[in-house]
């Protein structure tokens, strides 16, 4: 069986298990050890969800809801919504009980699946609110009284009666989903206002399937280690491009076990957020300061040879002669140990969803390991660009995926048109014409340029651009990223300065970190967080990096002040999304105080 005039993500997953039935599919923690499963048995459990959900009434197009954490579970669903013929619509766990409610409402779902009685508890709490909502499925736990709940597992025990009594009904379904029909429903986190559905197709993921294909990065033997949330696109395009060419993902969402993860499931590549890179790169970066003495000394000496490897491998050329040496005595000292922690394995790093810090994807390179950097929007089923291991810039977003094409707009506007483009904005036609021209070309709200070698670079996001009132654009992105990889000590970083005659910045600091530097500078160690923010020895230490940034920007980016936070950033408290971006306008205003302050003193430095 081919994969050519594939009409759905449904009739894909079946040709995938008819091609591939003994191979391994998948991979999930159990206690103890991992599960796995064959496409056959993933195949077996999936038609089991989707008779299911069929016995139910499911329709072509139906909304189904999922609110749940990555797990195997969250996938088996997914599937079984396809392969019913439904469309998938995504909640993050993290959404509060209202956000909840209005999704299930916007989108007219009439099924929701939930992960335990924690996220029931939401939809029960607006269950007057949501007349459409006729059944919940719950993964874990016993189903309470009433008729309104059922369970995962007796779901699949109703779909698999109502298969028999149904022969060749699952079939006959899949045969009627074409390429226009709605897939997925996602509901973007949204760093500014209200949460959009985004309308992606079957053709969408079908496109970004082939297109990933198509690059030849992947193949059957691949290991995957899968812990992005499912709920966004960058997770999502991963199912696709695994059911097309068919390699091993394991899969477990919870972010404490990944460091253990990678060395039990030692991958072959691996997706992350830049927030991952940049937490590894700082518990690194101050392994090394505390182990002190020659560890630190050979440390340091080891990244010096690796930075001049690495910038010789961008320009296409391999060390030779007393380098070539010194980078094989620093691989076997430091490097390799360093590859050892991500199982050994790991071929490269894919990093989405926000910017990269060039900083932290040349450190990581001059170790041998690359974070290719790719973009893409929700709005474009992900994956737009992504740089390659055998083509790559730092600092850009690499190339487009076959068959995507762009252009720049005056104001330097990046517009993107391929089949990977949305349908629409559900609901809000309004928003989709602002967003969609009538000949196809989509308004990412990113400001970039193409170089030429064809390589897409970033500057900022349309909105994040920051114009000082002496009428100078700084982007803020960019100073934010080499602020972190400068600074092992600090976690998150938001830069102001809008309509203001100087940029200020509001910093968290890595509460582990700073307390034991504390403890190692003449105590204070145990004191509450607000008073180590406003310790002088702290605040010198974090000046002493911005200082250095401060001497790589243009007098007008620079930051003049800044203040440090007693809290990180998070995404319970809404200040981030799932994908660990800050919502700026969020937290410009929750300390529009403390902001206002850093104007009202005296002059800058």
């Amino acid at each position: 069986m081919s994969m050519s005039g594939v009409t759905s993500l449904a009739d894909l997953f079946e040709r995938r298990v008819a091609m591939t039935p003994d191979r391994e599919a998948f991979r999930y923690p159990t206690d103890p050890g991992w599960a796995r499963l064959t496409w056959r048995e993933t195949g077996d459990r999936v038609r089991a969800v989707a008779c299911g959900l069929r016995a139910l009434g499911v329709a072509l197009e139906e909304r189904c809801v999922i609110l749940c954490s990555t797990r195997i579970e969250w996938i088996l669903v997914d599937f079984g919504i396809m392969c019913a013929g439904g469309a998938t619509t995504t909640i993050y766990p993290s959404n509060t009980a209202e956000e909840c409610a209005f999704i299930i409402r916007d989108s007219g779902s009439g099924i929701a699946i939930v992960e335990n009685e924690a996220q029931l508890a939401k939809l029960d709490r607006h269950r007057s609110e949501l007349p459409g909502l006729r059944k919940v499925v719950l993964i874990d736990g016993a189903a309470p009284p009433g008729g309104w709940v059922t369970t995962l597992g007796e779901l699949m025990e109703a779909g698999r009666a109502w298969d028999r009594a149904h022969p060749g009904a699952y079939e006959d379904r899949i045969r009627q989903v074409t390429p226009q029909h709605l897939a997925t429903l996602l509901y973007t986190s949204g760093t500014t206002g209200r949460q959009k559905g985004v309308e992606l197709i079957h053709d969408c993921w079908l496109y970004e399937a082939e297109a990933i294909e198509a690059l030849g990065l992947l193949t059957p033997d691949d290991v995957q280690y899968l812990w992005l949330p499912l709920s966004h696109s960058f997770g999502k395009v991963l199912e696709g491009a695994q059911i097309r060419i068919g390699f091993t993902s394991a899969v477990d969402g919870r972010v404490d076990k990944m460091v253990d993860n990678l060395a039990e499931v030692r991958p072959t590549f691996v997706a992350a957020v830049p927030r991952v890179f940049e937490k590894v790169h700082a518990k690194i970066v101050l392994g090394a300061q505390e182990a002190g003495g020659l560890k630190q000394r050979i440390f340091t000496w080891a990244f010096g040879v690796g930075r001049r490897v690495s910038a010789l491998r961008q320009a296409g050329r391999e060390p030779r002669g007393l380098l070539a040496i010194q980078n094989a005595v620093a691989d076997r000292l430091v490097f390799s140990k360093l590859r050892a922690r991500f199982g050994g394995r790991l071929r490269f790093f894919i990093s989405g969803s926000a910017a990269l810090s060039r900083e932290v994807a040349e450190f990581f390179h001059a170790a041998d390991i690359l974070i290719a950097e790719g973009y893409g929007l929700t709005e474009t089923s992900a994956a737009s660009f992504v740089n390659r291991p055998g083509r790559f810039k730092f600092g850009t977003v690499g190339l487009p995926l076959p068959g995507t094409e762009v252009k720049i707009a005056e104001d330097g506007e990046i517009l993107i048109r391929g089949r990977g483009n949305m349908r629409a904005y559900h609901n809000l036609p309004e928003e989709t014409a602002a967003t969609l021209e009538p000949d196809g070309w989509l308004h990412t709200g990113d400001i970039g340029m193409v170089d030429e070698d064809g390589f897409l670079r970033i500057t900022d996001r349309k909105k994040d651009l920051i114009k000082t009132s002496g009428g100078k654009y700084v982007a803020s992105q960019a100073i934010e990223g080499r602020i972190k990889a400068a600074c092992p000590y600090v976690n998150m970083v938001l830069v102001h300065g809008d309509n203001r005659h100087f940029c200020t910045a509001l910093l968290t600091l890595d509460e582990d970190a700073i307390r034991k530097w504390l403890r190692d500078h003449g105590g204070g160690h145990d004191r509450p967080m607000d008073a180590i923010v406003e310790d002088p020895r702290v605040v010198g230490l974090i000046q002493g990096y911005v200082d250095q940034v401060n001497a790589t920007l243009a007098s007008y980016e620079t930051i003049k002040k800044f203040a440090l936070l007693p809290r990180d950033f998070s995404t319970e408290a809404g200040e981030l999304t799932a994908s660990l971006k800050v919502k700026r306008k969020l937290v410009e205003q929750r300390y529009k105080d403390v902001l206002d302050a850093l104007y009202a003193e005296t002059a800058p430095r």
